[in-house]
């Protein structure tokens, strides 16, 4: 099996993200990556993450056929067309559309990044084409940044996503990937079975962030003339 021979950083939450440099892997599980890798799956034309709500709202005043997507403690910011939800949105809402989307933790660890060479979006269901792209192109430093709960604690699904790739990375599987996944239900993912919070954290986000592996593509951060823009690759 093919392996990674450079080095390998794991870090956390926004300290970890000042601190990232080579490729950089922004990794945020629930939801904020997950959805971005869901969206260019419906059809979307761009995604452009961004760190404010204040920039979100001043950037869609000048960003025709856009629609503003982003959270604030995971719920929905207002006057915002959706939330961070992939479970809420459809091809035939966003096909074509540009996204405008800043999130509590992973748009943060973007705008964060600044000693980053290259920044990949980091979640579950593209870990393995993460991985091997990493493989195919073998950057010196790999920095692995893990974003939490809000960018402030430690989130067992992004701990975990940075474990999976690292594993592939090193030419070793995560053994009992399938279990451990399915634990996340009950260490990390609670929110998405409360009764009480199915408005903000619908239960159908959590499989649809565990289901690893689901995309072959990767997704990849840079900046343009107008600020940050992700970009599905292969």
């Amino acid at each position: 099996m093919k392996r990674y021979h450079g080095k390998v950083n794991v870090l956390h939450l926004i300290d970890g993200a000042k601190q990232a440099e080579g490729l950089t892997v922004i990794i945020d599980v629930f939801r904020a990556f997950s959805l971005e890798t869901y969206l260019y799956d419906m059809g979307v034309e761009l995604i452009r993450p961004i760190g404010s709500v204040e920039e979100a709202f001043k950037l869609k005043e000048t960003t025709p056929n856009s629609l503003l997507f982003g959270e604030r403690n995971g719920i929905k910011v207002e006057g915002f067309d959706f939330g961070n939800s992939p479970s809420s949105v459809n091809a035939d809402i966003v096909k074509g559309k540009t996204i405008l989307h800043t999130t509590s933790a992973g748009t943060q660890g973007v705008v964060n990044a600044k000693n980053a060479t290259r920044i990949l979006a980091g979640s579950l269901v593209n870990a393995r084409a993460i991985a091997e792209y990493i493989i195919e192109t073998q950057p010196e430093v790999v920095s692995l940044v893990c974003m939490g709960w809000n960018a402030e604690e430690l989130a067992a699904e992004d701990e975990l996503c940075a474990e999976y790739i690292k594993s592939i990375l090193d030419g070793e599987d995560l053994p009992n990937m399938d279990e451990r996944v399915a634990d996340l239900q009950f260490h990390g993912g609670e929110h998405f079975f409360n009764p009480d919070t199915q408005e903000v954290f619908p239960e159908p986000d959590f499989w649809m962030c565990i289901k690893y592996d689901r995309f072959p593509y990767i997704l990849e951060i840079y900046k343009d003339e107008i600020g940050y823009v992700t970009k599905r690759i292969r």
